[in-house]
């Protein structure tokens, strides 16, 4: 995408009521007005609120709200012009249950409150392979222990990879801290279960899947 096209994208992201971006600075100067507030001052009811980290183009956070009225979904990522595609998606659906946050992932505790989550979604993140990078694994210790700040204590992590590397790792990761499973799936589409995961299928998971790729899927909690 050239630079231009990312420019119009950025500007086009303000104005959207259901976009918000908050940079570092401004979050150490003063609280996110949101936090703790979501359901009350954005969304206007009371249902579980879902939180996609890592959303790209938004494909999963408009999927799964389209699929799940009932609850209300929060895109999260640092890429505002992959984001933009996921803005245009839910204006053109008229959907009122969703919103993106332009952020990294590491600030995520800035804009919830205690328990404020309901659900945290994370399909196909960057495994990062290197073992200088293990620490950027979104299912790291170090993330987890965030995510503690503002996930309900009976709050799901799902997460979804092609990764054979990112699958195994947060497994270990899951019984070191003797956390809880609740699904752990090595061949998605495999499995026969009518499982709920099965519903959505972002682009380049289709691709993956044509090249005879394997879905797995977790399904746990973090707190043991």
């Amino acid at each position: 995408m050239g630079k231009k096209k990312k420019l119009e994208r950025f500007a086009e992201n303000e104005t959207f009521n259901n976009f918000f971006q908050y940079h570092y600075e401004q979050l150490q100067r003063g609280r996110f007005p949101l936090k703790g507030q979501w359901g009350t001052d954005f969304f206007h009811n009371a249902n579980p609120i879902v939180l996609e980290l890592g959303c790209g183009k938004g494909e999963y956070t408009v999927g799964l709200a389209r699929h799940r009225s009932g609850f209300n979904h929060i895109g999260m990522d640092i890429k505002g012009a992959r984001m933009w595609r996921g803005l245009k998606d839910a204006q053109e659906l008229n959907l009122a249950n969703v919103a993106f946050i332009r952020s990294r992932i590491e600030l995520a505790e800035h804009f919830f409150g205690p328990e404020e989550i309901a659900e945290i979604w994370i399909t196909f993140p960057d495994p990062q392979p290197q073992q200088s990078r293990i620490r950027k694994r979104l299912t790291a210790p170090r993330f987890l222990e965030q995510y503690r700040k503002f996930l309900r204590k009976d709050g799901i992590v799902h997460l979804k990879t092609d990764s054979d590397l990112l699958y195994t790792y947060t497994k270990e990761v899951i019984a070191q801290e003797n956390l809880p499973v609740y699904d752990d799936v090595p061949d998605l589409y495999a499995d026969e279960r009518e499982l709920e995961v099965k519903n959505i299928r972002t682009f380049y998971e289709q691709i993956w899947l044509e090249q005879d790729l394997t879905i797995k899927y977790l399904r746990f909690g973090i707190f043991s």
